[in-house]
């Protein structure tokens, strides 16, 4: 039986050791966290493409029984003057659009998904170590254990220790974006069904939406010229999450109804983390082990589409690996993916800069002014089809 160690246990990690298992492997995840985090990574949004893949793998019906559709997304100035409305999805098919789910529930289904079907997680092993043979490998963990097989799938996220083995020369590159959020709950606001908002505010940029429950899922994406210098992810000596929910309310403190009055209602705790991206990895591989997700084209959250990605990833690599060899399976996973994950993380940039906000009073204007143009183009085309209608 062949032998795949997966490292990472987000999304991509369980949902290729799933396909594997199914297809006769022994496919172990091991993930560096001592236990999942019900409270990490806020809430994301599983576009169509993503979805497909967690039905093949029969995980979206579970997915979707707590998840908020949002096939429409509405965009508005800092003066509160709706500056349009766009597709999360397909131009035609809103049955198509989005979901926006907390990223602790996309994990916990993947991974109880991926446990129902055999596969072993074990967590609190951090890799430290890849060790090439002729015939296998071995990764070794910071607490001092050690596994043997065939090939190495690097699942790891961003800050990826399998990537630092296949691309050791490759660092990820800062959005100018740094990243918050939180919930909250705003006496007598409404729910926004179908839709997620998003404000461009003079001072940072700010996106919401409200559940049916009356639940809160808010974010703000802060410019800053550089990421954060210390692992907590805060910017700054000494800030803590009170700081930090103090200096919302007041970059947003001038932007329209509810965004100050969600801040408001916000008690945290709440952390500030750099957003990063990865343009381009090479090579994807190297010897036994190769990459998928985030370690190989993280992108920011401004396309929606970092789960789907490695949820795609997943099941074509997945498929590679049940038709050829390690060394052409890996070639072929690369061919099929590498122009489509550039192409997403280009997509995204572009909108990142957009958020970012300029400290000149006239450029804000401008943008106010240009974005009703380019949202009625996009609301009315199908320039970003392209996204959604993909069949990994």
């Amino acid at each position: 039986m062949p032998k795949a160690l997966v490292v990472g246990a987000g999304v991509a990690g369980p949902a290729v050791a799933t396909l594997l298992t199914r297809s006769g492997w022994d496919a172990p995840v091991f993930e560096a966290r001592s236990e999942p985090d019900p409270f990490a990574g806020l809430f994301l949004n599983v576009a169509v493409n993503g979805r497909r893949v967690l039905s093949t793998l029969g995980f979206a019906e579970r997915l979707l029984s707590d998840a908020h559709p949002a096939p429409r997304m509405a965009m508005w100035s800092g003066r509160g003057k709706q500056l349009g409305t766009v597709p999360n999805g397909p131009a035609e098919r809103p049955e198509d659009g989005g979901v926006v789910v907390r990223r602790s529930w996309l994990h916990q289904v993947v991974r109880e998904g991926a446990e129902q079907a055999g596969v072993k997680i074990t967590n609190g092993r951090r890799l430290t170590e890849i060790e090439h043979h002729d015939d296998g490998v071995t990764v070794r963990f910071e607490d001092g254990t050690e596994e043997t097989g065939d090939i190495v799938i690097g699942a790891d996220g961003v800050g990826s220790a399998v990537r630092r083995y296949v691309a050791p020369d490759v660092v990820p590159t800062f959005s100018g974006l740094l990243g918050s959020g939180g919930f909250a709950r705003v006496p007598g606001l409404e729910p926004t069904p179908g839709f997620q908002h998003f404000v461009f505010g003079a001072r940072s940029f700010f996106g919401y939406l409200v559940r049916d429950d009356g639940t809160v899922y808010w974010f703000a994406n802060l410019t800053a010229d550089a990421p954060p210098q210390d692992r907590s992810g805060l910017v700054g000596s000494g800030a803590t999450s009170a700081d930090w929910l103090e200096r919302l309310r007041e970059l947003h403190s001038d932007d329209p109804a509810p965004v100050p009055q969600i801040l408001a209602a916000t008690e945290g705790p709440i952390t500030v983390y750099p957003i990063f991206k990865l343009p381009t990895v090479q090579p994807w591989s190297r010897d036994r082990a190769v990459l998928l997700g985030d370690a190989v084209h993280a992108t920011s959250p401004s396309a929606g589409q970092g789960a789907s990605m490695a949820l795609e990833d997943a099941a074509v690599l997945a498929k590679e690996l049940q038709a050829n060899d390690f060394p052409k399976a890996f070639q072929q996973y690369e061919a099929a993916r590498r122009p489509r994950a550039e192409a997403l993380v280009a997509y995204a940039t572009g909108i990142d800069k957009q958020k970012r906000v300029s400290k000149s009073r006239i450029a804000v204007a401008i943008r106010d002014l240009m974005l009703p143009i380019f949202l009625r183009k996009a609301a009315g085309d199908h320039s970003t089809d392209w996204i959604f209608d993909y069949e990994a």
